[in-house]
């Protein structure tokens, strides 16, 4: 015989009566946990960062500790719904197991990001330093101040460049200068320049190259490697030293020249060629 409508409100009814209390308290136990697990591992996650541990460790620690924080939390909840704490515990631990095996065999044949939190990287026409991951998006913060979502997605399906990958990164310097003047001066006064710099690195040498021999210009090429957290500055300040350096020295930069020519006794028209003449209609045909 089928259970009525009204049986069945006075069956949960009498479970609520019963359970209520219990039911509340694991709500409100399950609810307050999970806050207190996201705040705390949080603050954990900072005081690593201020610490100087690298985001890569300090990631993997807050994972690991987050995973048995919430293991207790729900074996707890549990006990408290009257369940059998122990043995929930021991099912937990065995799944926890059982999907951290399964990752570390399965790990290399899925498709993952290829870069971590606090890399600079480039996809696309975005360059910045990634935040966040997520299973669907990364965040990105640019160097001019803008905060990017970008789906995962795309960034495995277009190109990227990961600056943090190696621990050095090569400088280009390519300068223009006339033909009139000293070329074995400039080429020695640029590797000057770059060996004095404490930041460039000794392993590779500097070596400066004349690449180019254009109609108005010569253009060296000065080669030189820093470490990756110093690229941009040392660039930028390599140039500084290199245009005070050049004119200290007398050595003057090409400038692009554009060469005009004009005729003072008016417009030029040549004259065409008796050969393509048209002949008038009436002339005869016989000639």
């Amino acid at each position: 015989m089928k259970e009525t409508l009204l049986e069945k409100i006075d069956r949960i009814s009498l479970v609520m009566t019963n359970y209520s209390s219990d039911l509340i308290i694991g709500l409100v136990m399950l609810i307050s946990g999970v806050l207190a697990v996201k705040y705390l591992v949080r603050g954990i996650r900072l005081a690593l960062e201020r610490s100087g541990l690298s985001p890569q460790k300090s990631e993997m620690t807050c994972n690991i500790l987050m995973i048995v924080l919430y293991i207790f939390l729900f074996v707890a909840t549990a006990g408290v719904l009257g369940f059998n704490s122990r043995n929930l515990f021991r099912f937990l631990v065995i799944a926890t197991l059982l999907i951290v095996v399964m990752v570390m065999l399965f790990k290399p044949y899925l498709p993952s990001l290829p870069f971590k939190p606090g890399q600079t990287i480039k996809t696309g026409s975005l360059l910045g330093k990634v935040e966040a991951t997520t299973f669907l998006n990364t965040r990105m913060r640019t160097f001019d101040g803008k905060t990017v979502w970008i789906p995962n997605s795309k960034i495995l399906n277009d190109y990227l460049i990961n600056y943090h990958i190696t621990p050095s990164r090569r400088i280009h310097l390519d300068l223009r200068i006339r033909y009139d003047q000293d070329l074995m001066k400039a080429k020695r006064v640029l590797e000057e320049v770059m060996i004095l710099d404490p930041r460039v690195l000794t392993k590779p040498r500097p070596v400066v190259y004349l690449t180019h021999l254009r109609e108005d210009c010569i253009i060296l090429g000065g080669r030189c490697w820093v470490n990756n957290l110093k690229y941009w500055t040392t660039r930028c300040d390599l140039l500084e030293k290199i245009k005070l350096r050049f004119d200290q020295e007398k050595i003057a930069f090409a400038l692009p020249q554009r060469y005009v020519y004009m005729h003072s006794e008016g417009p030029y028209f040549p004259e065409p060629d008796a050969q393509y003449l048209e002949r008038p209609d009436d002339a005869d045909e016989t000639e």
